[in-house]
């Protein structure tokens, strides 16, 4: 069983996406106090200029995100491991801008996340309406077929939030979409970003959904605990309770270095 003083918290943003609030150094410090061994920093990454600008840092702030996490690095040595990652969006046809920045860095860990079907960012509360007028089940195959794209495209090493579109309690009346999906993800041996967020969200229920967490389990898909922490004080937000459901489904928690697995 895994100690929670060995757990590494591992989707961390800051200030430079533009809504998130405190510093690189007060999530280290709130991680240190909730008795963490570890955490990742993982900002949404610079995207091309005309995709989702206002929530994420721009290219020319890359340098200065990557030089914060490093002096935060340094002045922790010793007491908390700290790492450098991304969340980077697949959204088709900007797979190439996504490369070139993966590169550009040594990077611990990437998480790829889909936050856009077609124009519409799903996840976004200004948009929320636009359920009202999308079938569901057609939405979530949409949505879970760019998964399979995120999975297939090699750029990734774990999938963020699964059931995303869940977010505002709009369930999956069908779940056959998504398990096809957590096919491709074992095929590709990407894990999946076991996030707590989605306790502080309408929904009320961690991503993956617990059927889906015993689905991938199954699948032998491992889970890389993330708090998606917005503000210091969700570092480390019900990482008891997301053990628990792990550790039910006889999942394995994972964390990241250097773009390789550890458990």
């Amino acid at each position: 069983m895994t100690s929670p003083l060995s757990l590494f918290d591992s989707h961390l943003h800051t200030p430079l996406c533009g809504h998130a609030t405190g510093t690189p150094r007060e999530y280290a410090r709130a991680a240190l106090d909730a008795g963490l061994a570890g955490i990742c920093f993982t900002d949404h990454m610079p995207m091309p200029a005309w995709y989702d600008a206002p929530w994420r840092m721009r290219l020319d702030q890359l340098a200065e995100y990557v030089d914060t996490v490093r002096e935060v690095q340094a002045e922790f040595a010793g007491r908390l491991t700290v790492r450098l990652g991304l969340e980077a969006d697949f959204h088709p046809g900007t797979e190439r801008f996504v490369e070139r920045v993966l590169k550009a860095y040594p990077w611990d860990y990437v998480i790829g996340s889909v936050h856009y079907l077609g124009a519409w960012g799903f996840d976004n509360p200004e948009f929320v309406a636009e359920y009202e007028d999308r079938d569901l089940g057609e939405l979530y195959r949409h949505y879970y077929a760019l998964v399979e794209g995120a999975a297939r495209s090699g750029l990734f090493d774990s999938i963020g939030h699964l059931d995303l579109p869940k977010k505002f309690g709009h369930r999956h009346p069908d779940a056959s979409a998504a398990l096809r999906a957590l096919d491709v993800i074992a095929a590709a041996d990407l894990a999946l970003d076991f996030n707590t967020a989605g306790w502080r969200k309408p929904v009320a229920e961690a991503y993956p959904a617990p059927e889906l967490t015993r689905a991938a389990a199954a699948r032998g898909i491992s889970f890389v605990l993330g708090s998606d922490a917005h503000a210091p004080g969700e570092v480390g937000f019900r990482f008891t309770d997301a053990l628990g459901q792990i550790q039910a489904a006889g999942g394995q928690v994972v964390t990241y270095a250097g773009r390789v697995r550890h458990a």
